[in-house]
C-alpha cells in the first residue's frame, strides 16, 4: 500500500458527513488555506467539487472573522485616539482654560512605519485592493492580507468581495490541477 492509498483509507474511515468539515477546518489554517485544503481533500478521495466548496467555505469564514475583527479593532483605536485628542484640546472658560490648570501630555508623534508595512502599502497603492487580494496568495496567506487591508482602513465589504474572488479562483485552480494530475496518473 502506497502513501496515497493509505491516506485515502484513513479518510474513508471518517464518516462522509464529517469529511467536508475537516476540509473546511484545514482551509481556515494560514498557509494551508483553501488551495491546500482542497488538495488534501482530493488526494484523500473526496469528490473534487465537495472538497473545493468545503475548502472555500472554511478559508472564507476565517478571513471574514479576521476582517470583521480587524476593522472593529481599527475603529476602536481611531475612536479612542479621537477621544484623547478631544480631551487634550484646551477649553476656554471665563478668560482662562483648563489647559492652564493641568499640564497636557506631549502630543505623540507618528511612529515610523515598519519595512513590511511600507512594502504592503506600496503594493496596495500600486495594485489596489483587487490586485493585492488576487495576487496576495502568491506571497502571503489570505488571512494576513485581509487583516492588513482591514487595518489600513479599506471598507470591509470591499475586502470580503475581493478576498472571496481570490479564494474561489485559487482554490478552483488548484482543485482542477490536482484532479487533472490524478486523472492523468490513474
Amino acid at each position: 500500500m502506497n502513501l496515497i492509498d493509505g491516506f485515502q483509507d484513513l479518510v474513508a474511515r471518517v464518516p462522509e458527513l464529517v469529511q467536508p468539515l475537516i476540509i473546511a477546518l484545514a482551509g481556515a489554517i494560514p498557509f494551508v488555506e483553501g488551495e491546500g485544503a482542497a488538495v488534501i481533500g482530493v488526494i484523500g478521495g473526496i469528490h473534487p467539487v465537495i472538497a473545493a466548496i468545503a475548502a472555500i467555505a472554511g478559508n472564507f469564514a476565517c478571513v471574514a472573522v479576521l476582517v470583521l475583527a480587524g476593522a472593529g479593532a481599527r475603529q476602536a483605536v481611531i475612536t479612542r485616539h479621537r477621544q484623547r485628542s478631544a480631551a487634550r484640546t484646551p477649553v476656554t472658560v471665563g478668560g482662562g482654560s483648563y489647559a492652564d490648570a493641568a499640564p497636557l501630555e506631549p502630543v505623540a508623534t507618528a511612529e515610523p512605519v515598519s519595512a513590511r508595512r511600507e512594502k504592503f502599502l506600496r503594493a496596495l497603492d500600486r495594485y489596489g485592493v483587487p490586485g493585492v487580494s488576487l495576487l496576495g496568495p502568491l506571497l502571503l496567506p489570505t488571512q494576513f492580507t485581509a487583516t492588513m487591508l482591514a487595518a489600513s482602513g479599506v471598507a470591509r465589504a470591499r475586502i470580503l468581495f475581493w478576498q472571496a474572488l481570490a479564494i474561489i479562483g485559487w482554490t478552483t485552480l488548484f482543485t482542477l490541477v490536482v484532479t487533472g494530475v490524478f486523472s492523468a496518473v490513474s
